[in-house]
């Protein structure tokens, strides 16, 4: 199973436990509004609450000490992610979906001939 070798080596890069009393928040990531297509959002997240970063002073990066602040699981469904969490024993919190708002638009409606749309050029 990946995902249990996945969980092994993060554990064993934090040998306080400290990963396990961390809040995991479960979402599902928003569309990109700089494309139409709706891919990768679809499917849930799983990230854990960022601990301390810094900068380097080296390159001015942002950098942290804390392996799981990069890491994003993803899952077909919430109800997957909660038994993950449930079996790592990890706190997770279900941040549910916005409801989308879709407004039916037609590309024949900027050519119509209507009192309702046409706009006076006077």
């Amino acid at each position: 199973d990946p995902l249990s070798n996945l969980h092994k080596a993060v554990v064993s890069t934090q040998s306080t436990g400290e990963e396990q009393r961390r809040v995991v928040q479960i979402f599902k990531p928003a569309k990109n509004v700089m494309q139409s297509g709706t891919h990768g959002s679809h499917k849930w997240r799983i990230r854990w609450d960022t601990q301390e970063r810094y900068e380097n002073p080296l390159m001015g990066w942002a950098s942290s000490g804390d392996p799981l602040s990069n890491l994003h699981m993803e899952f077909s469904s919430a109800q997957a992610a909660i038994n993950y969490c449930a079996k790592y024993g990890f706190e997770y919190e279900v941040i549910e979906p916005k409801p989308v708002a879709k407004k039916v638009k037609s590309y024949a409606q900027n050519f119509a001939w209507s009192s309702h749309t046409r706009v006076v050029t006077k």
